[in-house]
């Protein structure tokens, strides 16, 4: 693959947008969207330990996942709606920092958003899973802000080094 479209709730039209523009008329797009599977494991394991003795059929786990991979499906056939263009869906499970990297393992470039406070420049402008993101990927990175970048003034830079030290 080539380019790889991190799909989030939210920050989504932005990765779009970023991968629409800067890839190669010819070059292969793929969709990744990762449903994280923890809510509907903490539902099945309270239901069956509390509650589900003899009643699987009643386990809302099991509602919930198919409640978020039709979310998924849904976000994704947006984002190719809005994409215009040719591409796959990556559709994933699972703790969703270590299945993007996992899915960018080919990719020539991933494209993800910010998804930390949308006010702050710097590291406060991206969330652990989008931290761990940038950190890990096994390829080249494109992180795109959602909305309009703040107009923060850039903080002063460092002092300079002691006279005395040599660098």
């Amino acid at each position: 693959m080539s380019v790889i479209v991190w799909i989030v709730e939210g920050i989504w039209p932005a990765c779009v947008d970023a991968a629409r523009a800067r890839a190669a008329p010819g070059e292969e797009i793929a969709l990744l969207y990762v449903r994280d599977d923890t809510l509907a494991e903490t539902a099945h394991g309270a239901f069956a330990g509390l509650l589900g003795r003899g009643h699987p059929e009643r386990d809302p786990g099991t509602r919930l996942e198919r409640m978020a991979a039709a979310s998924g499906r849904d976000l994704l056939r947006a984002a190719a709606e809005r994409l215009g263009r040719p591409c796959t869906f990556l559709e994933r499970g699972g703790r969703v920092e270590r299945e993007v990297v996992a899915a960018a393992r080919d990719a020539a470039l991933l494209v993800c958003a910010r998804d930390g406070d949308p006010g702050r420049l710097g590291p406060r402008s991206l969330g652990p899973a989008a931290r761990f993101v940038v950190d890990h990927a096994p390829c080249p990175v494109l992180l795109v802000w959602p909305g309009e970048a703040p107009r923060t003034p850039l903080p002063p830079p460092p002092p300079h080094p002691h006279p005395d030290r040599r660098p």
